[in-house]
């Protein structure tokens, strides 16, 4: 026992080793404590109400994308039943001309009480119809008829200066046809004591020709060298 009290070897060493890690574990444990401590409620606070609104925020869009697609599934039926709808209309517009074909051949068939009626009723709206049209054309015919007139003026030359214009003027005049009025005349100078007979006339487009009157004038050749218009006008 005398030697042992002077012995210096430390047998618990690992015991005492162990007790000094797990005391400064504690105490960093500690550390980490405190520091969260230190930190301000308000900080917390305000994660946690982000935090929150966050998931807010997705419930949300989460709603409002399970209703649109709830939406979208509605559509889709309804225009699925809306085109077999169609389909079924069609089908059955398709089959009522045969129907009424079928119906019209039966109402053929069966005796019809009231044609007589039927009969007198169109009898006396083709007799209005008839009045009515009668008046009109009568009423149609007092309106005065217009006629398309032209005024011409033509230029006729003689020969030379001894021609007599005298009877040149009552030649081209004697020229008559339904439609044709002769107008006024007068002898214009030309050249070298030579004068020309200038005469107008009013003639109905339908009934007189231009060329006719100016080839009638040209038969009296012994007076006439040459016709020519000097003026042409609508009346």
């Amino acid at each position: 026992m005398a030697a042992l009290l002077h012995e210096k070897v430390w047998l618990d060493r690992n015991v005492y080793n162990d007790a000094e890690k797990a005391y400064y574990e504690s105490l960093s444990k500690m550390d980490s404590v405190a520091t969260l401590a230190g930190v301000p409620n308000t900080e917390l606070s305000t994660k946690v109400i982000s935090l929150e609104n966050e998931n807010k925020d997705l419930k949300k869009a989460i709603d409002d994308l399970r209703n649109l697609v709830i939406s979208l599934q509605v559509r889709v039926e309804t225009l699925e039943s809306s085109s077999s709808i169609t389909s079924d209309c069609i089908q059955v517009q398709s089959e009522k001309p045969a129907a009424a074909s079928t119906d019209k051949d039966d109402e053929d068939d069966d005796v019809d009480l009231f044609g007589s009626d039927d009969e007198e009723e169109s009898a006396e709206a083709a007799k209005i119809k008839e009045e009515r049209l009668a008046a009109y054309n009568a009423k149609k015919a007092k309106k005065p008829v217009l006629i398309a007139k032209s005024n011409i003026i033509l230029d006729v030359k003689p020969w030379d200066d001894e021609t007599d214009m005298a009877a040149l003027e009552q030649a081209v005049r004697s020229i008559s046809t339904d439609g044709l009025l002769w107008g006024a005349a007068k002898l214009v100078p030309l050249a070298y004591g030579i004068h020309k007979l200038q005469i107008s006339c009013v003639v109905e487009d339908d009934k007189v020709s231009i060329d006719w009157l100016t080839e009638e004038i040209e038969k009296n050749e012994d007076y006439v060298q040459s016709v020519d218009i000097a003026a042409f006008n609508k009346v």
